[in-house]
């Protein structure tokens, strides 16, 4: 028993030992971290306690077949999912049952993900495609021959044709960035010159808005490693949210800090900061921004022709650069977006 014990004790994946009189026979400490109870005399039910767990237990037990449940823990402040296999053994006091317990968390996480991916994008093109159906039928009938109504039905199909194709774009881009998330990027960019091209390009579209842009940055150049485009369109999509949701007749600063120490890398790096004059963003919003088809108001940002993508597509090409994205908002304080990047 002691060479299983010592066994046990190796293996980084919570173990457990029933033997005789369904009494626990060994737990080695990953185990005792999940299930705290599970204390060598025990009967194992005041260790375990899920009925599915239990149940299995039993089973096997009863007929010595291998079975699999589900076990539901707590890590700190984080709900756990484990997959547990339960087998008969052979014991010194007789036969037995080895529980191991598999953390599939993350892999739980990740299919959740999906699901929630592809209904979200379904829904997302449900809406223009239901439209674009409707309005194709009624011009096919009743509108046929009424001329102002063909121009307005026509308008809003192409509407709803230019935000499918802007989700699409959008997807395949977050696609691209998650593939090659991996490598990071080493070609040199002046994200100086970067930013102003930037502001010049969106200009004409924060005039229409009475939106005022000002860039601020260092004399000399700011070089850092990076996929040009790919930091284009971190700069473009801050810039251009900051436009949408800062309101009319205000102000959206870009500022580029010089490289100096940044405590979030450990090491030298740069500071983008796009600022607007906005409403503010409620504290419990902020941590789930980035998350991919998160809107604060889904009406109205789908009125502005957003698709709920940008902020995610921002995070990741940060990441990809080994950076940092924060962002920091009161309510009736406008918001901060900022963008710290290496410089080395």
């Amino acid at each position: 028993m002691n060479a299983t014990r010592s066994l046990m004790a190796a293996l980084p994946f919570p173990v457990l030992l029933i033997g005789a009189g369904e009494r626990i026979e060994a737990a080695n400490a990953a185990a005792l971290r999940l299930l705290g109870a599970a204390h060598p005399g025990r009967h194992y039910i005041t260790a375990l306690r899920q009925p599915a767990v239990l149940d299995a237990v039993e089973a096997v037990l009863r007929d010595g077949e291998t079975r699999h449940a589900r076990y539901l823990g707590r890590s700190g402040n984080r709900d756990t999912t484990w997959q547990v296999t339960i087998g008969a053994v052979a014991l010194d006091t007789g036969p037995g049952v080895a529980l191991s317990f598999e953390d599939i968390t993350e892999v739980e996480a990740a299919d959740a993900m999906r699901r929630d991916f592809v209904t979200n994008v379904s829904h997302e093109l449900r809406t223009p495609i239901t439209a674009l159906s409707g309005f194709i039928e009624t011009l096919r009938g009743a509108a046929r021959d009424d001329a102002a109504a063909r121009e307005r039905f026509l308008a809003i199909m192409a509407r709803e044709a230019a935000r499918m194709s802007q989700l699409v774009a959008d997807l395949l881009s977050l696609a691209r960035v998650e593939q090659g998330e991996r490598h990071r990027p080493t070609a040199a960019v002046d994200l100086s010159a970067l930013a102003a091209q930037v502001i010049a390009l969106l200009d004409p579209i924060a005039a229409r808005d009475r939106v005022t842009l000002s860039l601020t940055a260092p004399e000399p150049p700011v070089i850092v490693p990076g996929d040009e485009e790919q930091l284009r369109q971190v700069i473009t999509n801050l810039v251009g949210n900051a436009i949408k949701y800062g309101g009319a007749g205000r102000a959206v600063e870009v500022t580029l800090g010089a490289p100096e120490p940044q405590p979030e890398l450990r090491g030298p790096g740069v500071r983008l900061v796009v600022r607007d004059q906005g409403e503010g963003i409620a504290a419990h919003h902020l941590p789930r921004l980035t998350e991919r088809f998160y809107r604060i108001d889904q009406h109205r940002s789908r009125d502005m022709g957003g698709t709920g993508l940008g902020l995610a597509i921002v995070k990741h090409i940060v990441n990809r650069h080994r950076g940092r994205l924060r962002i920091e908002s009161r309510e009736g304080q406008g918001s901060r977006f900022i963008v710290i990047l290496p410089v080395g």
